[in-house]
């Protein structure tokens, strides 16, 4: 019998220029994204002592490149892999992926929950400039662990549905400053900014506010803008806000940064 060593993730990279996480339970290896090279996602793999031949299910948020740049270099390489998304994401996948294997792409429609033995993933649907963008919440031996990028505002469904998860990842892409005073042209800012597009520091904090609970250890910050933010001041943005509502950040739970280009050691969600 295999011992049970719980829920572990890395989040492998985040950032507007790619994105990625790795999940892992005895029975499963499994991928929210590949928004990178073949070669990229080996190396970070690697470098968290992981090898891509044993990942056996990819779940695909939304067809921006950013999500699903590798997306089609895996399928065919890794004929173990089974690729999941809405039909609606399937559809609008960009030609430049390449032709993929047909037998191994399963739909999973938005707001259902799918059950692969030691591990049940439920989808959610999130707003964003996408064809049919969701999101996953990961359920292990009663651990949960949630993430939500890629979205214009988190709705009160949202909240129900993922709060007092024991992990996140959640979205802080830019700095409201930042982005105003920055290169982008007025119409992507405005995008940027509305209810389709991306979540600010502060938008994130008001969600962690919202669905942080008692069961919650450990905050990643994620999908930051390179142009339009950075760490630092995404983390104390984010800390201070918390602290402000008298909520235990470095006592109760833990915030962490993401990197664009390196993954994060695993943990085990709820340790």
């Amino acid at each position: 019998m295999t011992e049970d060593f719980g829920m572990r993730v890395s989040v492998l990279a985040s950032s507007s220029s790619g994105n990625a996480t790795y999940i892992e339970t005895p029975g499963h290896k499994v991928l929210v994204d590949a928004g990178f090279s073949g070669k990229k996602m080996t190396e970070l793999m690697a470098s968290i002592g992981r090898d891509l031949k044993d990942v056996d299910s990819l779940f695909i948020t939304h067809e921006h490149t950013d999500h699903c740049k590798g997306v089609g270099v895996l399928a065919r390489r890794y004929p173990n892999l089974t690729v999941y998304a809405d039909q609606g994401t399937f559809d609008a996948l960009p030609s430049g992926l390449g032709q993929l294997p047909q037998d191994r792409l399963q739909v999973f429609d938005t707001g259902t929950t799918m059950s692969l033995g030691d591990l049940d993933v439920e989808s959610f649907g999130v707003s964003h400039d996408a064809a049919a963008p969701q999101f996953y919440q990961f359920h292990h031996a009663g651990k949960r662990f949630a993430i939500l990028t890629d979205t214009g505002y988190v709705s009160d469904r949202v909240e129900g549905t993922i709060r007092d998860a024991d992990a996140y990842v959640m979205e802080c892409n830019h700095d409201l400053e930042m982005l105003r005073m920055g290169p982008y042209p007025w119409p992507l800012k405005q995008r940027i900014l509305g209810d389709f597009g991306h979540l600010s520091n502060e938008d994130g904090a008001n969600a962690i506010m919202d669905i942080i609970g008692l069961h919650t250890k450990r905050v990643y910050l994620g999908h930051l803008s390179p142009h339009n933010n950075v760490k630092a001041l995404a983390h104390i943005t984010v800390a201070n806000m918390l602290k402000a509502q008298g909520l235990g950040v470095g006592h109760d739970f833990e915030i962490f940064d993401t990197d664009p280009a390196i993954a994060d050691p695993l943990f085990t969600v709820g340790a």
